[in-house]
């Protein structure tokens, strides 16, 4: 099982070749959260498998560390559009994923994705938790998303918990939560800090969050687009509408950064096997 190891804007990931692999399809999703722990494993914050479907076009899966499946991950799509272009040969393809058909174009190391309109978008949300109300506005691209805006002055070193967890799975929400953005317009940028579902903790970004919060971000008149949105990680990714947001397709480009590549030792799965 042959590895490689990327991440975008600190996202990070292991991405196995279902090319070189086929079996991996079937082999690899129980695998999935040993090989994301921290500790016991490799440790990532999911796992993409990436498939030939044509010409130019793969098909992606991708799966949360927590074994999860997730029908989409933007961050983890301009990974996998990196490798399918450093070792494929392929640096424009188009990437179908459980949320849509998603063309890629790669320079580098930045992957510029085109995306369909959200699912839905709004309505603005009161949810009371921990003796406070939270106004957060609800968007779908693929997985479900809390655009939550705060005015924390130390927005960077805020502590998450516990209102984080507590509004990922409020009961306000439709079944299966949603992830949670946090925001803040800081020197002309829009900040965000993301809690994730499947990682169930704080992720240096989320790009599908990072998106809703740059479609939300011009149409709430907080800045105007396209929107640089600054992660965690420190990385910078770009938010441009292509319409009128929030209810438009959009561009995000952004780094997806190789770190590693290498091989998973049997011993590893083959622990999974015995328990």
């Amino acid at each position: 099982m042959r590895f490689f190891r990327l991440h975008g804007a600190g996202n990070d990931f292991l991405l196995f070749d279902g090319r070189a692999e086929p079996s991996l399809e079937a082999a690899l999703p129980p695998l999935v959260a040993t090989l994301c722990h921290r500790r016991l494993g490799l440790g990532a914050d999911g796992v993409l498998l990436l498939l030939p479907h044509g010409d130019r076009e793969a098909r992606l899966s991708y799966w949360n560390a927590d074994g999860s499946a997730a029908e989409f991950c933007a961050n983890g799509t301009r990974c996998a559009a990196r490798v399918a272009a450093e070792r494929w040969g392929w640096p424009q393809l188009v990437l179908h994923t459980g949320f849509a058909s998603v063309p890629a174009e790669v320079r580098g190391a930045e992957v510029a994705l085109t995306l369909p309109a959200p699912a839905a978008v709004g309505p603005w949300l009161e949810l009371a938790t921990g003796g406070t109300v939270v106004r957060a506005l609800w968007a779908e691209l693929g997985v479900p998303h809390l655009v939550v805006p705060v005015s924390w002055p130390d927005f960077w070193t805020h502590r998450l918990e516990p209102l984080a967890p507590a509004l990922r799975a409020h009961g306000g929400l439709p079944p299966g939560g949603a992830n949670v953005n946090f925001v803040r317009v800081i020197d002309g940028e829009l900040a965000v800090r993301s809690w994730e579902r499947g990682v169930e903790g704080e992720t240096l970004s989320c790009g599908s969050g990072n998106l809703a919060a740059g479609l939300v971000a011009p149409a709430e008149g907080w800045l105007a687009a396209p929107i640089a949105v600054r992660t965690a990680s420190g990385r910078v990714l770009l938010v441009e509408p292509l319409g009128e947001p929030p209810d438009c397709p959009s561009r995000l480009i952004g780094p997806a950064e190789w770190v590693a590549e290498g091989e998973v030792n049997p011993e590893l799965y083959a622990g999974v096997a015995r328990s």
